[in-house]
């Protein structure tokens, strides 16, 4: 109600240990919602955040491989491709076996399962007597258990092995959820001991021994994903056919005169395959972006529809796929447990344990205000991109719903804004972008009570409507809709300019209005958003933009989220005051729309600066460090890397660059490119069911049709 504070009940009070790290050289490999998780040696320690995780459910979380009983050294690891990792290994000295005698390589694939391959040569000059263990073990846990508390599973789990060594097999259950993991090898093991897999190996001099593993995923999904074979290890690492190759293959390429901006956009463009779920679009092999590695392999509402449109630039499968999955699990009902209402888009979708049973309300959990008119957002852009009708049309009453729902469910007390508070006693307590408990306070560190109102929430309602009034002209042919949305828009706009702007600090706008309608005074980068979505005034506009490149919110790495002169300011807080990549991305879009050429380049070199030094990749989030106190991009703790709209944001910043437009069905440039660019050249860009190149250097530009 009203006045009310947030309801943070369903936070656990107790501070937890977390599991150890893997390391800053830890692995993953990972395919469709799966993923394997190890140190720089491919192991998985047990008691550590590593394991083989699957459907939300880790099927390993020991997976340590032993030589004469002693743990191996890491020569040189890395991944060839997000589906395959190598690890080039040695021994240490021991009785018997001098150190760096054996040469060993582990080979790790994933698809509809996880192979790997373990390769031994000896170097000594005489036969040596190895014993190679495996030591295998897994706890089952809920991915949202992983990090946290695990729950002591055992004494549920079934240990079936195979007599002869070739398959080792752990089984669990509780009521009707199950889950297993069968490990097969080739050759079979001399022997199991417990759950350990143990070879008695003799080799001569420069001899070799191999063996291949092979873990079957008991999660089988629809969706084209191709189920390796463990006779023909080789098969996985040359992949073709799977929907994940072929849009990595059929993607737009980039060519620059900078070749830093090269070696980001194939970053970009792994990372994006990376992230990749295969799915089912009606009858059609579809892909969208999951959210980010390791954690949140999933579809998100926010997350997946923000980096759709991100990448429509080099095409536009990603966004189809986005759109129509998003629309099929669109809200039907009032369930308070998953935070649902009818015409909602969902938030975040998990298919664990806890999910299965009940105890999670994410299978949907609906906990998000932005996302449902971020979907009109994209089928708009994708429409501009494609001048796809027919999809327009199949989704018509998916739109019509999400009307309804910023209408009559997203402004909870019929003030003409869309507010948040959850209803779930796991629910979020900001369903903004902005979703941490403390991501939404007052300039003094306060928090505000709920329901809020989030400024750049607002901007995304009066965006979408007049998006969907241009499609309710177009292939909806509803000329009366169109024009009571534009008329609902005017007056969102000039209510929202009197209600969110403050004339202190030299003019802004609220970061939102709390329960008792009072505006939430902290200056964040939310009102770049507000540029995006083209709700500011023209005259607001310069000033919006000189707050957002002041010295406290520009770092000279991007803008902070929210500014230094502000009392809960912390570099390394989520929300509260770190710099993340999606957020300066549609920041740069907006001071593109509104003629800010100046402040769109300095934000989008500060940025390419920023992944240059940081492996050619934007992390989810980096700290607020000014470049003056830390010469070089501080990542935040836990960032997800790579993050799908982080991954995504460089393409963004290209766009706004060339002033990347479609109109009118066909593909324009605007551009102002930074001299220390040079020439920008697109090449097979995908729009209106053809192929385009574009190129500019500074302020020349030519479009074609590719030939």
């Amino acid at each position: 109600m009203p006045g009310a504070g947030p309801d943070l009940s369903y936070l656990d009070d107790e501070v937890r240990e977390l599991p150890p790290e893997l390391g800053q050289d830890a692995l993953a490999v990972l395919e469709g919602r799966s993923f394997m998780y190890s140190d720089s040696v491919g192991d998985v320690p047990p008691g550590s955040i590593g394991g083989l995780v699957s459907a939300d459910t880790r099927l390993l979380d020991k997976w340590v491989l032993t030589v004469n009983d002693a743990r191996l050294l890491t020569l040189r690891s890395s991944t060839v491709e997000h589906y395959y990792a190598a690890f080039y290994l040695t021994n240490p000295d021991m009785p018997g076996l001098g150190a760096n005698t054996l040469g060993v390589r582990r080979e790790r694939v994933m698809g509809g399962g996880m192979a790997e391959r373990i390769e031994i040569r000896s170097f000594a000059t005489g036969p040596r007597q190895l014993e190679v263990r495996l030591a295998v073990a897994s706890d089952f846990a809920d991915l949202f258990e992983i990090k946290e508390c695990v729950r002591n599973r055992s004494s549920q789990i079934r240990h079936e092995h195979a007599s002869d060594g070739s398959r080792l097999s752990l089984v669990y259950r509780n009521d009707d959820f199950t889950a297993r993991t069968d490990v097969f090898a080739t050759p079979p093991a001399t022997r199991i001991e417990g759950d350990d897999l143990v070879w008695q190996v003799e080799l001569p001099p420069g001899g070799e021994w191999k063996c291949d593993l092979y873990i079957p995923f008991a999660h089988k999904f629809d969706t084209g994903e191709i189920a390796p074979t463990r006779h023909d290890f080789h098969t996985f690492i040359s992949r073709t056919g799977d929907p994940i190759t072929e849009w990595r293959r059929n993607v737009a390429r980039v060519e620059s005169d900078c070749h830093e901006l090269e070696l980001i956009y194939d970053t970009t463009r792994r990372d994006l395959a990376a992230l990749r779920i295969p799915t089912r679009a009606g009858d059609e092999r579809a892909v969208l972006p999951a959210a980010g590695l390791p954690w949140f392999l999933t579809l998100f509402g926010r997350d997946t529809i923000i980096t759709a449109y991100q990448t429509l630039t080099v095409g536009p499968s990603l966004a189809r796929g986005a759109l129509v999955e998003l629309a099929a699990f669109q809200g039907t009902e009032c369930n308070d447990f998953k935070d649902e209402e009818p015409g909602k888009i969902l938030h975040e979708v998990r298919t664990g344990e806890l999910t299965q049973l009940g105890l999670r309300p994410h299978n949907p959990y609906y906990g998000t205000a932005d996302a449902t008119p971020l979907w009109l957002i994209l089928l708009s852009e994708y429409w501009r991109w494609t001048g796809d009708d027919a999809l327009v049309r199949e989704l018509r009453d998916n739109v019509q719903a999400a009307l309804d729902w910023i209408d009559l469910h997203g402004d909870r007390d019929g003030d003409g804004y869309v507010e948040y508070q959850t209803r779930s006693p796991q629910g979020l307590g900001n369903q903004c972008w902005r979703d941490s408990w403390d991501g939404v306070l007052y300039s003094d560190g306060t928090m505000p009570p709920l329901p809020i109102a989030t400024c750049e929430i607002q901007g995304y309602v009066y965006d979408a409507k007049l998006r969907v009034a241009e499609l309710a002209d177009g292939p909806l042919g509803n000329p009366a809709l169109a024009r009571a949305l534009r008329e609902e828009a005017e007056q969102l706009r000039i209510r929202f300019n009197e209600d969110f702007w403050i004339d202190k600090r030299g003019g802004y706008y609220a970061l939102g209005l709390d329960g008792d309608k009072r505006p939430i005074d902290s200056m964040t980068s939310d009102m770049g958003h507000l540029l995006w979505s083209g709700i500011v005034p023209d005259d607001r506009a310069g000033i919006v933009v000189g707050q957002l490149m002041s010295d406290q919110m520009f770092s000279d790495w991007g803008i902070r989220t929210l500014a230094t002169t502000d009392k809960a300011y912390c570099p390394i807080g989520y929300h509260r005051g770190t710099v993340w990549p999606h957020d300066n991305s549609l920041i740069a879009m907006g001071m593109l729309r509104y003629g800010h050429r100046d402040a769109a380049n300095r934000l989008s070199m500060a940025q390419i600066n920023a992944a240059c030094i940081s492996g050619n990749r934007l992390p989810e989030a980096f700290s607020g460090y000014s470049r003056a106190y830390a010469e070089f991009p501080v990542p935040y703790p836990t960032a997800c890397n790579p993050q799908a709209w982080a991954s995504g944001a460089p393409l963004l910043y290209l766009r706004s660059m060339l002033g990347l437009e479609p109109v009118d069905r066909e593909v324009t440039l605007n551009p102002d490119v930074p001299d220390e660019i040079g020439r920008i050249a697109i090449k097979g860009l995908k729009a209106f069911g053809t192929r385009w190149d574009v190129e500019a250097i500074g302020r020349k530009c030519h479009v074609r049709l590719a030939r």
